[in-house]
């Protein structure tokens, strides 16, 4: 089932597919453009939500894209998450039931993980994955014990999630990492497309909960098969890394890459760009350079609009 919501020509249209009984949102640029050329799926990291390509869309050449935003974040219905896998199956029944063949998937952190085994479970589906600095760790991270966090929950769960306003939101995340790095128009999309009028009528809440982007980060182990489905990819996959992190980094900044550094060398067709000098957060931080390097991997001119 497909509902669209009226958008004005300068923004994208709002619609919502319902995959497996879960009301998945998404925004879309440039409809009339699918078909000239191959469509881009572009799909966020853990916490955030569909409108933070915004800043980053402009900097490409109009085309048809579809920004996804996945189970619990967003205006996307909230559904259980047990492990990594449901993000895969979420994106390749997204895609199958808009249609999309031959798409070129661009994700985000555990977006990226995500499209890594939608694009293996349904391979007609695309046709080359841009993977922003993936959330995958080396083979043998995920047959390891799962970490323990104090009291049970990861401290995600404990963040502020209420606001007067976006301002007051805007104001308070812009001094404070990882946030300050990213492009100012980006972080003002991230707050004012990541609040929804909270459910007691007083002021505005967190559009991913909480809790629910701290369950994210706790089941991030929890996917051993996102190897299998690595090894079954048979399209081009461009790996765009952030910096190492290092010896006496805080487990809980995630400014660092999350990417094992081989990760490279296990897809068929594998190549990577290594951005020492950038953190995870690439897309927010330096949309135009993401914008110029998506641009050269689809074999386009430099960017303009």
């Amino acid at each position: 089932m497909i509902s669209h919501a009226d958008a004005t020509a300068a923004q994208p249209i709002a619609g919502r597919q319902t995959v497996e009984g879960i009301g998945l949102s998404y925004f879309e640029w440039h409809a009339a453009r699918r078909g000239q050329a191959p469509s881009l799926l572009l799909v966020h990291a853990t916490g955030f939500h569909g409108r933070v390509w915004d800043r980053m869309i402009g900097h490409l050449p109009a085309r048809h894209l579809i920004a996804l935003e996945q189970r619990g974040h967003g205006r996307s219905d909230p559904a259980p998450i047990e492990h990594w896998s449901v993000f895969g199956k979420d994106i390749a029944g997204f895609a199958a039931a808009q249609g999309l063949e031959g798409a070129v998937g661009i994700g985000h952190s555990m977006g990226a993980h995500g499209l890594v085994q939608a694009a293996a479970i349904d391979p007609a589906r695309f046709s080359r994955l841009i993977l922003l600095d993936p959330v995958i760790a080396e083979p043998q991270a995920y047959h390891a014990p799962p970490p323990v966090f104090p009291g049970g929950m990861h401290p995600a769960a404990r963040r502020q999630s209420r606001f007067a306003s976006v301002d007051a939101m805007l104001e308070r995340f812009a001094t404070r990492a990882p946030y300050s790095a990213f492009d100012l128009q980006a972080l003002r999309d991230y707050c004012e497309h990541g609040l929804r009028p909270a459910a007691d009528g007083e002021g505005l809440e967190l559009a991913c909960a909480p809790q629910t982007e701290a369950r994210v980060y706790m089941t991030g182990r929890g996917n051993p098969g996102v190897y299998a489905s690595i090894r079954a990819l048979r399209i081009p996959v461009l790996i765009i890394r952030a910096r190492l992190p290092t010896p006496d980094r805080n487990p809980f900044d995630y400014s660092f890459s999350p990417t094992w550094p081989g990760l490279v060398g296990e897809f068929r067709d594998g190549r990577e760009i290594h951005l020492a000098g950038h953190s995870h957060f690439l897309p927010m931080e330096d949309p135009a350079l993401i914008a110029r390097l998506i641009s050269e991997e689809l074999g386009g001119a430099t960017p303009q609009r």
